[in-house]
């Protein structure tokens, strides 16, 4: 019952209304006693005085009973709430118009009939109820004589016992009643329109829910709009929080998809590093194994032919190997840049003539082109040297003979822009965005013999010097591969 927001603030609405109709009722009855009280003290505070003024009720103490009888008799005509005492001096009751039986005190306290007296006390004033030992009444009294020294005191008790409890206040006054039922109608009229309001304001959140509920049943694979307000209204903390989750679930799915294209991924590198590690695993096997089989049978051309080619697939195989354990280091964050200052047209000349050999075995040219004025970089010198030896690995390796490579240092600004540019064969327009992708080559069956994870460990190191790579390139014309470095300050 309690399960929804609306029935939580609807049980609250309720009791917090309850509470403040029985405070408001119990403080209007208090309040209208009270200044039934005050009114009707007030209009009756000189009755005592007025009818011991006309009256001889006491004579040298002695209680004058004709004209005392003659006195209960006329007000409980006129008005039988008045209970009538007859006080000595000490406020101990002689008589009382009360009938027998009725009266539980013996005498009554003075203090409440001095403070009476004192024509500057604040009303209503409460005495001592003689039919009640524990409750107070509205009286009006007045000393025997008005004059003089006092022999007793006339004691008028203004409220009988018809107003004795609510229920007969509110069964005695008209006005009380309509004032009561008014209260209570009130707080019904605001309770059920407090329960509609809350409807219509939790009615958005019940909606966005429901979305939740329903994104959460699609296995967070299906986007879930919850509508919001115009961007030009301002809204308030549920369509704040309908937008926020617009762009929760907008982000969840794009990281879910991600997730899937990552296992996707993960299952494919698997795949290729299988097939990587098993193709030349099984040459040399198949060559060591021949060795074995023909010993002494093989001449000695033969024997070093087999050896060669076990040695070149061994070496392949440790190269694979050795990029896996290098882009894995790269990932994992086990490698962070060293940066210093250093020169970089220096350092692209030495690493163009370890290459220098290379290159003219394939009858490539491969030159650089450098600023006597290049400032310094600042980078980690070992990682940019391993950028640009595997640019140029894979030049070499889909350069033609008689074809070029050219390595550029061009200063722009507070960067040094790094291009490497071949005339090999090119690269595709459609297959651009997939070439640093980890084991992907683009001609796999002819001139490739890598792993295709050269551009893949490029596109890491300088991802984790905070620059980024680029690539262009022209079939059959050739391709080009841009990076930028800082300048050192």
């Amino acid at each position: 019952m309690f399960k929804t927001l609306y029935a939580k603030l609807a049980a609250v609405l309720l009791g917090l209304f309850c509470l403040i109709g029985v405070f408001y009722v119990l403080l209007t009855l208090f309040t209208t006693q009270m200044h039934l009280q005050e009114v009707n003290q007030k209009l009756n505070r000189t009755l005592a005085e007025h009818l011991v003024s006309k009256n001889i009720l006491m004579t040298e103490g002695r209680i004058n009973e004709a004209v005392l009888k003659d006195i209960f008799h006329m007000l409980m005509v006129i008005n039988p709430s008045i209970e009538i005492y007859l006080l000595d001096s000490s406020g101990r009751i002689l008589a009382f118009s009360a009938p027998p039986g009725k009266v539980k005190r013996q005498e009554v306290s003075l203090e409440p009939i001095r403070r009476f007296l004192n024509k500057n006390a604040t009303l209503p004033i409460l005495g001592d109820d003689p039919r009640d030992v524990s409750r107070k009444k509205i009286f009006s009294v007045c000393p025997i004589p008005v004059t003089g020294p006092v022999e007793g005191y006339l004691y008028v008790i203004l409220s009988g016992e018809e107003y004795d409890s609510v229920a007969q206040m509110l069964q005695g006054s008209y006005i009380l009643r309509l004032s009561t039922g008014v209260v209570i109608g009130g707080l019904l009229f605001a309770l059920l329109a407090g329960l509609v309001l809350f409807n219509l304001l939790t009615r958005r959140l019940r909606r966005l829910a429901s979305t939740m509920e329903a994104f959460k049943q699609s296995d967070f694979s299906e986007p879930l709009k919850q509508s919001v307000h115009d961007k030009g209204r301002f809204g308030d903390e549920i369509d704040r929080l309908g937008e926020t989750f617009n762009q929760m679930t907008d982000r969840i799915v794009l990281q879910m998809t991600k997730l899937k294209e990552t296992d996707a991924l993960r299952r494919e590198l698997v795949a290729n590093v299988s097939h990587d590690l098993r193709t030349p695993l099984a040459s040399l096997q198949g060559y060591l194994e021949t060795l074995l089989l023909k010993e002494g049978t093989l001449t000695p051309k033969e024997h070093r032919n087999y050896l060669e080619v076990a040695t070149k697939h061994s070496e392949r195989l440790g190269r694979l190997v050795s990029e896996l354990f290098e882009l894995a280091k790269l990932d994992s964050h086990e490698t962070q840049p060293h940066v210093e200052p250093f020169s970089l047209s220096e350092l692209v000349q030495d690493v163009v003539q370890k290459f220098r050999l290379a290159a003219e075995k394939k009858k490539i040219r491969l030159r650089a082109e450098l600023r006597k004025d290049l400032p310094f970089i600042s980078a980690d010198i070992g990682l940019i040297e391993r950028v640009l030896e595997n640019l140029i690995e894979n030049a070499l390796r889909y350069t033609p003979e008689r074809g070029a490579i050219t390595l550029a240092l061009v200063l722009n600004n507070d960067r040094v822009k790094i291009q490497v540019a071949d005339t090999g064969c090119g690269i595709p327009e459609e297959e651009l965005p997939y070439i640093f992708d980890r084991f992907y080559r683009v001609e796999k069956h002819e001139r490739s013999d890598g792993a295709g994870l050269g551009l893949a460990i490029a596109k890491r190191i300088l991802e984790l010097h905070g620059s980024s790579i680029e690539a262009s390139s022209v079939v059959n014309n050739g391709s080009t591969f841009t990076f930028h470095l800082p300048v050192s300050r």
